[in-house]
């Protein structure tokens, strides 16, 4: 798994934490502002607000395309999941073209697969789940090649080492999008510098301008460390309230369940 130093910190803890840092920051800035006004009579409020408005720009641009990364990830991991059950469900079905007692142990692994894959959701056991995945690789491909050795010749069979080929490429594609494909630290240190600067900026121009704490202060660093929290929970696959719907993989087992052996 592509581990950042973010993943140090629980998920849960986000939320409070960006809150708080949201909060404290706010209110650097305000009394910062509320010195300056005391010192320097001399600096006007339109300048610093058209500067607090480009910040905010810079903020919202930056806010916006990670957002996107982080999206199109976590749709990427839904559609992996829809590739490789319907991956699995044709090999599945293709380990008819197999002679005895190969088809009978094949389809046996591949219901133990589909259950592995199925439970991979979850962090407690993604690394052992991981190793299963592979070792079962190993086993049904041994198996596939004694199939083979039967008759080199034979289209059936051939079909089949096609699909299970497949079914393995994708288990490589989804661990890729799952667990490698993130959002790159630099991006990481970008937004949340930009964020604390918007924040100081907000709370800088409103100590200038000598206006008491607002509630809306409250408000707009809840909004930040929500849609900040949003953003690290969709980096996240196997934690946190967006979790990618495994119902693909559900169905294809509970299809394969019917079958008799």
């Amino acid at each position: 798994m592509n581990l950042t130093p973010l993943d140090l910190i629980p998920l849960w803890c986000f939320f409070p934490l960006l809150f708080v840092i949201g909060i404290v920051t706010l209110e650097c800035g305000y009394r910062f502002g509320k010195w300056r006004r005391l010192k320097v009579s001399e600096e006007k409020e339109a300048p610093v607000a058209a500067m607090v408005a480009a910040i905010l720009g810079l903020l919202a641009f930056i806010l916006a395309f990670t957002f996107s990364m982080a999206a199109s990830r976590f749709d990427a991991r839904r559609h992996a999941v829809l590739e490789e059950a319907n991956a699995i469900g044709t090999t599945y079905l293709r380990t008819g073209l197999l002679p005895e007692p190969q088809r009978s142990e094949i389809a046996r692994r591949l219901r133990r697969y589909t259950e592995v894959r199925t439970q991979s959701i979850s962090t407690a056991n993604i690394a052992e789940s991981i190793a299963q995945s592979e070792e079962l690789h190993k086993q049904l491909w041994t198996l596939a090649l004694e199939a083979a050795e039967r008759d080199r010749s034979s289209i059936m069979t051939g079909l089949f080492l096609q699909s299970l080929n497949e079914t393995i490429d994708l288990h490589a594609k989804r661990l890729f999008v799952g667990l490698q494909s993130r959002i790159p630290m630099t991006i990481w240190m970008t937004l949340f510098i930009l964020t604390l600067l918007g924040l100081v900026s907000v709370g800088y121009q409103a100590g200038l301008s000598a206006t008491q704490r607002s509630p809306e202060m409250v408000i707009l660093t809840l909004a930040f460390a929500g849609v900040l929290f949003l953003i690290v929970d969709l980096d996240r696959a196997h934690e946190g309230l967006l979790k990618v719907n495994q119902q693909p993989m559900i169905d294809l087992l509970r299809t394969m369940e019917r079958v008799p052996e």
